[in-house]
C-alpha cells in the first residue's frame, strides 16, 4: 500500500492534510494525532472507502476492515456479517447432494471448522448463526466482525479505534491479534497497550505526518525530549530577540546623539555650505544603512522565535484547568447501605452493595462488559435511586460519561454552562469556557457539532466551573471518544482535582494516572470478595 501526494478534504472543502506520502507494508503502524485531523479518513482512504482529493494509492493485495461501531443492516445475521452465508449455503448444499458442479468446484470444506475456530478465539464460540447481529451487544460486534477477519485473511487489516467499549479481557485479545497478524496492519487507536504492540507510529497533522519508529513508549520519550529542545530553542530564542531589541535601540540613541552633534557643528562652522550638505548626506547614508541592517537582524530573530514557538505549540500536551473543591479530608461523601437496583418488574440490576467513601478517595470500579457497572454509577451520581437499601450523599455529584449526556445536543456551550449554573453570567461562562479551550467563537457552538474527543472537555467546563464546583466527579468510560492528547491531558486535570473519585475505565494506563487509592470488583450485580486496596 503506497500513498503519493495525497491530499484529503472534508466535505464543506475544509483541508484535512496535504501532499501525503506513505507506504504500509508488513508491519504494524498506529496513526495518532488530535481529533480532527482526519485519521478515521486516511484509514478509509487506506481501505478504499474513499477517494483522496489529489494524489494517488496503489494498493497491492487484500485488505480487511474494522469499522468503529458500524451499524449492522436490517436483518443482518451472525452469518452475514462473518461472510460465510453463501459459501455454508454452497457447502450444505454438497453435502446434502443437491450441488451443482460449480458448487462441488466452489466448496470450502474446511469453512466450519475455520469459522468455529475463530469464533473461538475471540471468545464467541457458541454463538449461533442465525442470530441477529444487532441484537449483539457493542462489544460482541466487534469481537465478530474480528473473527470475519480471520476467516478472510485480508493481507492488510485496517482497524478504527476497535478496542472502544471493550472490557479488559476483549482488549488483550485485540491486543494479540495484532501482535500476531501475519500480514500488515494500520490502525487508530488511543489504548495505550494496544500501541505498544505496534512497530511503528504515524503521528499525522495539519502539516502532514511524521514517522517514528518503535512503539508507544519510545515515541512519548522522543516526543518529551522534542518538547524540552523546543522549549529550549524558545528560550534562546526570546532572549536573542530581547538582545536585539536592546542593541537596535541603543544604536538609534547612539545615531541621535551623533545627527544632534552634526547639526550643532553644522550650525557653529563656518566650512562652504556645499562641503557640510556632503557631511550630511555622508551621516544620513550611514545611519540609514545600520538602521537597515538592524532592522534585517531584528526580523532574522523574530522569524527564528516564530519558529521556535511554532515548534513548542507543536508538542506541547493541553492543558485543562482544574478548580478547587474544597472537599474536607473527613467529609462523607458516600455511603451505600445494602443498595438494591430493580427493573419495574423487580428483576435485579445491582446489589445489594454497601459502600462508603470518605473526603478525597479515589475509587476505581472493574468488572466485565454488563456487570452493573454503569447502573452503580448512576446509582452513585443520583441519576437513579434504590429500589431498596440506602444511598446517603452529602456533596454534590456530577456523572460525565463518554457521551457527555448531561449537555444538549441543540444548546450552545454557554447555554449548557448556564443552565448547569444558574447563578452565573454570559461573561462569566465564557471565562470558564476559555479555560478549557472553548474560547471566543468557540463558545458559541452547539455541543451536537461537537467531535467526541471535544465533548468531555465541554461537559467538564460547566460542571466544574461554577460557584460550587462537584465534591464527587463520576466518570463512566471517560476516554472512549479522546484522542490521546486529550486523554493525556484529562489525566494531569483529574491528577490536580482534589474532590472525590469514582470510575470506571477499561484503559488500565488511565486508571493508573488517577493514582486510586481503591478498586473494587463488580460481576452480576455483585460487589466481589476480591476488593483490593
Amino acid at each position: 500500500m503506497t500513498l503519493n501526494g495525497v491530499a484529503a478534504r472534508t466535505p464543506d472543502g475544509r483541508g484535512l492534510f496535504d501532499n501525503l506520502t506513505l507506504a504500509f507494508g508488513r508491519e504494524r503502524t498506529a496513526v495518532v494525532g488530535r481529533n480532527g485531523v482526519g485519521k478515521t479518513t486516511l484509514l478509509r482512504l487506506i481501505a478504499g472507502l474513499a477517494e483522496p482529493a489529489e494524489g494517488a494509492i496503489t494498493r497491492v493485495g487484500t485488505i480487511g476492515w474494522l469499522a468503529q461501531a458500524p451499524t449492522p443492516a436490517d436483518g443482518e445475521t451472525v452469518a452475514d456479517t462473518l461472510g460465510v452465508r453463501e459459501p455454508l449455503a454452497i457447502l450444505h448444499r454438497v453435502l446434502a447432494g443437491d450441488g451443482s458442479l460449480d458448487d462441488m468446484a466452489e466448496a470450502d470444506w474446511t469453512l466450519e471448522e475455520r469459522m468455529q475456530m475463530a469464533l473461538a478465539e475471540v471468545g464467541l464460540a457458541d454463538l449461533a448463526l442465525d442470530r441477529r447481529t444487532a441484537d449483539l451487544s457493542g462489544g460482541e460486534q466487534t469481537r465478530l466482525r474480528l473473527a470475519g477477519l480471520k476467516l478472510a485473511a485480508p493481507d492488510l487489516l485496517v482497524l478504527d479505534e476497535p478496542t472502544n467499549h471493550l472490557d479488559a479481557e476483549a482488549r488483550a485479545m485485540i491486543a494479540d491479534v495484532v501482535a500476531d497478524w501475519p500480514g500488515g496492519v494500520v490502525l487508530v487507536s488511543h489504548d495505550r497497550a494496544l500501541l505498544r504492540r505496534v512497530d511503528r507510529i504515524v503521528e499525522l497533522s495539519s502539516l502532514g505526518a511524521r514517522v517514528h519508529g518503535g512503539g508507544w513508549d519510545l515515541y512519548v520519550e522522543r516526543r518529551d525530549a522534542e518538547l524540552s529542545a523546543a522549549e529550549r530553542d524558545l528560550e534562546q530564542a526570546e532572549r536573542a530577540v530581547g538582545r536585539v531589541q536592546r542593541e537596535t535601540q541603543m544604536a538609534q540613541e547612539r545615531q541621535a546623539r551623533r545627527d544632534r552633534a552634526g547639526k550643532a557643528a553644522r550650525a557653529n562652522s563656518s566650512d562652504p555650505k556645499i562641503l557640510l550638505d556632503a557631511q550630511a548626506q555622508r551621516a544620513e547614508e550611514s545611519g540609514a544603512r545600520g538602521q537597515r541592517l538592524a532592522e534585517r537582524k531584528l526580523q532574522a530573530v523574530e522569524a527564528d522565535l516564530a519558529q521556535a514557538r511554532e515548534r513548542v505549540e507543536r508538542v506541547r500536551q493541553l492543558a485543562l484547568a482544574m478548580p478547587a473543591t474544597g472537599l474536607p479530608a473527613g467529609r462523607l461523601v458516600l455511603n451505600l447501605n445494602e443498595a438494591v437496583v430493580s427493573t419495574e418488574d423487580d428483576r435485579r440490576l445491582l446489589g445489594p452493595i454497601s459502600l462508603r467513601l470518605t473526603g478525597p478517595e479515589r475509587l476505581a470500579v472493574v468488572g466485565p462488559n454488563g456487570a452493573g457497572k454503569t447502573t452503580l454509577l448512576k446509582l452513585i451520581a443520583g441519576l437513579i435511586q434504590p429500589s431498596a437499601g440506602a444511598i446517603e450523599r452529602p456533596v454534590r455529584a456530577a456523572l460525565l460519561d463518554q457521551q457527555a449526556a448531561m449537555l444538549r445536543p441543540d444548546e450552545t456551550l454557554v447555554e449548557g454552562w448556564l443552565r448547569l449554573n444558574p447563578q452565573g453570567t454570559p461573561n462569566a461562562a465564557r471565562a470558564a469556557l476559555a479555560r478549557f479551550l472553548f474560547r471566543n467563537v468557540q463558545a458559541d457552538r452547539r455541543v451536537g457539532e461537537l467531535s467526541g474527543g471535544e465533548r468531555l472537555p465541554a461537559a467538564l467546563a460547566c460542571v466544574l466551573t461554577g460557584a460550587q464546583p462537584p465534591q464527587l466527579l463520576v466518570l463512566d468510560e471517560p476516554t472512549n471518544h479522546l484522542d490521546i492528547e486529550s486523554v493525556e491531558a484529562m489525566e494531569a486535570a483529574l491528577s490536580a482535582y482534589d474532590g472525590a473519585l469514582v470510575v470506571v475505565s477499561h484503559d488500565a494506563d488511565f486508571v493508573q494516572s488517577l493514582r486510586v487509592d481503591r478498586t473494587i470488583v463488580l460481576k452480576s450485580g455483585q460487589l466481589q470478595p476480591s476488593t483490593t486496596p
